[in-house]
């Protein structure tokens, strides 16, 4: 696989971009109620830790989502650009906003029983529950 490098992005109008530094290829899908209720679909992110930063932070949005977490988008076009953490150093980047497309690999599925039954992925992949996903973060 490629060494990790910076990826940049943008949102559909141009307004914002970005600059991440993925922890690793892979690629996760949120199968929530919420994620589903924000983009039509689940989302497929990339976990960048706290190593990303934007162009255009004027035109960006933030919707205060749950109690710990929060979504960004472009104030312009309406592009999904983040979920983050409230604590800590975590945004979760929508895969679509990177320029390049070729090295991800879809690795992990969470909230496995919200999935509804309409969609599958071909890709076998680690699947979490919500309460196996929250245990992870409890453990730290």
């Amino acid at each position: 696989m490629n060494a990790i490098t910076e990826q940049s992005g943008s949102c559909l109008c141009g307004s914002v971009s970005l600059v991440a530094t993925p922890k690793s290829f892979h690629v996760g899908a949120c199968h929530c109620e919420t994620c589903r209720k924000w983009g039509g679909g689940p989302l497929l992110a990339v976990e960048c830790g706290g190593d990303v930063r934007f162009d255009g932070a004027k035109n960006i949005s933030v919707y205060n989502s749950s109690e710990w977490a929060e979504r960004g988008f472009c104030q312009q076009c309406g592009t999904h650009l983040f979920y983050r953490l409230k604590q800590g150093e975590m945004y979760a980047i929508p895969v679509g906003l990177f320029d390049t497309n070729e090295q991800w690999e879809l690795t992990d599925q969470v909230f496995i029983e919200s999935k509804p039954s309409f969609y599958s992925f071909a890709e076998h992949t680690r699947n979490l529950t919500g309460a196996e996903l929250f245990a992870q973060f409890s453990d730290e």
